[in-house]
C-alpha cells in the first residue's frame, strides 16, 4: 500500500514472527498478533502509536512494518471519516498513554496496557467508539474450542484466569465499524 493512501486514525494489524505472538494469534483465531494506530508526527512523517514490550511508544511506520511476518499487514479504517478535531483527540489520547508498561497477562482491568487495549481505549476515549469486543478468556475459548490450551496453561503458570476480561486484535480486525483499506494477503493474490 502506498503511504499516500494512508489516513491518520487508520488501524494497522501485523503478524509478529515470534513463537509467543504466533500462539497468541492462533489462540484468538486471527493472523494478526499486534495492532497500532497510524498517525503523522509533527514533521508530517507517518508513525504508529502502539503498546509494545516494555512500554507504549511511537514507532516509525516503516519500522512497524519491518516487524511483520512475511510482509503481511492489514489496514482498516473507520467507516465514518475523521475530522481534524477527531484526529487531534486521537493524538492526545495516544500521548496520554505513552510510556505505560505492557501487561503480559492481557488483563483489561489494569493500569498497564497491551496492544489491543491501547487501541480500544484511545478510540473509546477520543471518539466514543470502542473498537473490538471485551470478553472473558472463557468466552474467547468458547468461540475457539479447537485451540489447545497447553500454551495458555504454561503462560498463566497452570491457572488460566477464565474470568479475566480482555480485548484481542482479532476482535478489532473483525469490527463492523471498520472497513478494510488494504490486506497484503489479498494484494498478493
Amino acid at each position: 500500500m502506498n503511504k499516500e493512501d494512508l489516513q491518520e486514525g487508520d488501524v494497522i494489524f501485523i503478524a509478529i514472527p515470534n513463537p509467543l505472538y504466533r500462539r497468541v494469534a492462533r489462540g484468538t483465531g486471527s493472523r494478526a498478533s499486534h495492532v497500532g494506530i497510524v498517525l503523522k508526527d509533527a514533521e508530517g512523517e507517518w508513525i504508529v502509536a502502539e503498546s509494545a514490550v516494555p512500554l507504549s511508544r511511537y514507532t516509525t511506520y516503516d519500522d512497524f512494518l519491518k516487524r511483520t511476518d512475511d510482509g503481511w499487514y492489514c489496514i482498516r479504517r473507520l467507516k465514518t471519516p475523521l475530522s481534524a478535531a477527531a484526529i487531534s483527540r486521537l493524538k492526545q489520547e495516544c500521548d496520554r498513554r505513552m510510556g505505560v508498561l505492557y501487561h503480559l497477562g492481557f488483563k483489561f482491568d489494569s493500569r498497564r496496557l497491551f496492544c489491543s487495549k491501547f487501541v480500544y481505549e484511545v478510540f473509546r476515549d477520543a471518539l466514543g467508539v470502542p473498537l473490538g469486543q471485551l470478553e472473558t478468556l472463557r468466552e474467547l475459548h468458547a468461540k475457539l474450542p479447537h485451540v489447545p490450551l497447553t500454551f495458555w496453561r504454561v503462560w498463566y503458570l497452570g491457572r488460566i484466569p477464565w474470568s479475566r476480561i480482555t480485548v484481542t486484535p482479532a476482535s478489532q480486525m473483525h469490527s463492523e465499524l471498520l472497513a478494510t483499506v488494504y490486506d497484503a494477503s489479498l494484494a498478493a493474490s
